[in-house]
C-alpha cells in the first residue's frame, strides 16, 4: 500500500464522517503490520458491519498509515512503551486488538512490558472486549532444566513465544475482558522473512526447514485479521476463551510440493536438524530453531491447539496454502 497517493489528512485526524457514525470503535494496535492490518481491512471491507476501525500506529505519517486513512480508518498515534499514549488511543473504543512485534527488538521483556501497558490502558479506558494475540509459553512443556533444547537469554526456550505466553496472565489478573488468540506460522514468512525457497549452485530450488516429517500449523496473515473481526462480532460469548487458528497443518514436503506446482519448477525439501538451523547465524536463528523444534516435538499438541475447522467456522474465507500461493507466488523472492 506504500505506493498509494499520499493523503492530505493531518496525522491522527479522523476519517471523514467518523464522528457521525454510531458504529462501535475497534482500536487496532499494529495497524500497519500483518495481523493488525488484516483486521483493519476486514472492518473497512464490511460496509454494513457494526464496527469502525481506529488504526493505532507509532508513525501516522508513514505511507501505510496514510493509506489506511485514505481507505476510511481513523489513524491515531501511540507508543506501546508509553501507557498514557495507549490509554488515550483506547479512549471511547468498544474493542481493542493487542499485538506485539518481537522482531523489532528481539527482547521478550519488552513484549511483556508492552502487553502490560496495553492491558492497563484497556482497563483504565473501559474497553469492553480485548483480543490479545498470543502464543504458547513453551516452558510449560519444556522446563528450563530440560536440556533437549538450549535455554536462551538465561530464562526462555522460545523467547518470542514465551514472552507472549507469560503476558497472558497480565490480562487475566487485571480483569480485562479478553479473548486469547493463538496464532500460527505465517506463510508470509516465505516472502518477508527469508524463509522461502533458495536457489542452489545447481540452479535448483530448495525449501529448508528443521521440521523433519512433522506438520507445522500455518496460516495466511490476512486470515488472522478476519478471524479477529469475527471474534469481535461474536461478542461477549468469546470473552475468556482461547482460540487457536490455522489454515493448514503441513509438512515441509507438502509445502515444497505446493510451491513446486505454484512456481512451475521443482522445489526440493531439505529437512535439516534444529541444531543446524540454530547455527545459521542470522538474528533470531536460535529462537526460530527452538520454535521449529517445539512445533516438531509437540506436533500433536500444537496442531490440536490450532483447529482448522474451527478457524473456518469463524472465517469462511479461510485460505489454504495452495490458494494463498496462487495469489502470492510472484511475491516470493527466489534467492
Amino acid at each position: 500500500m506504500a505506493d498509494k497517493k499520499k493523503s492530505s489528512k493531518k496525522p491522527g485526524a479522523k476519517a471523514p464522517d467518523a464522528k457521525k457514525t454510531d458504529k462501535k470503535i475497534i482500536a487496532v494496535v499494529g495497524a500497519t503490520g500483518a495481523q493488525g492490518g488484516g483486521l483493519v481491512r476486514a472492518i473497512l471491507n464490511d460496509k454494513t458491519g457494526g464496527f469502525a476501525a481506529r488504526a493505532i500506529t507509532r508513525d501516522p505519517n508513514s505511507d501505510k498509515a496514510k493509506a489506511l486513512a485514505d481507505e476510511g480508518a481513523e489513524v491515531v498515534a501511540a507508543d506501546l512503551d508509553n501507557v498514557k499514549t495507549v490509554k488515550k488511543a483506547f479512549e471511547g473504543a468498544h474493542g481493542a486488538f493487542c499485538v506485539t512485534f518481537f522482531w523489532a527488538h528481539l527482547k521478550p521483556e519488552i513484549e511483556i512490558s508492552q502487553a502490560r501497558n496495553m492491558a492497563q490502558a484497556a482497563k483504565e479506558a473501559g474497553v469492553r472486549h480485548v483480543i490479545w494475540s498470543t502464543l504458547e509459553d513453551t516452558r510449560k512443556s519444556i522446563p528450563l532444566t530440560d536440556n533437549r533444547m538450549p535455554t536462551l537469554m538465561k530464562k526462555y526456550k522460545v523467547p518470542h513465544f514465551d514472552g507472549k505466553g507469560e503476558a497472558d496472565a497480565i490480562f487475566t489478573e487485571l480483569g480485562v475482558p479478553t479473548t486469547f488468540l493463538v496464532t500460527s506460522f505465517y506463510w508470509e514468512n516465505f516472502i518477508y522473512f527469508g524463509m522461502g525457497p533458495k536457489k542452489g549452485a545447481d540452479g535448483k530450488l530448495t525449501l529448508t526447514l528443521p521440521m523433519g516429517t512433522k506438520k507445522l500449523a500455518s496460516i495466511a496473515a490476512e486470515d488472522i485479521g478476519k478471524v479477529a473481526y469475527a471474534i469481535f462480532e461474536e461478542g461477549d460469548e468469546m470473552i475468556g476463551k482461547t482460540v487457536g487458528i490455522a489454515g493448514g497443518h503441513l509438512t515441509g514436503a507438502q509445502m515444497a510440493k505446493s510451491l513446486s506446482k505454484a512456481l512451475g519448477q521443482e522445489v526440493k525439501y531439505n529437512a535439516i536438524t534444529p541444531e543446524v538451523f540454530r547455527g545459521l547465524g542470522f538474528p533470531g536463528a536460535e529462537d526460530l530453531g527452538n520454535m521449529f523444534q517445539f512445533n516438531g516435538d509437540f506436533e500433536q499438541d500444537c496442531c490440536d491447539a490450532r483447529n482448522i475447522s474451527e478457524t473456518k467456522s469463524l472465517n469462511p474465507e479461510l485460505m489454504t496454502f495452495d490458494r494463498w500461493l496462487i495469489q502470492n507466488k510472484s511475491r516470493i523472492p527466489l534467492g
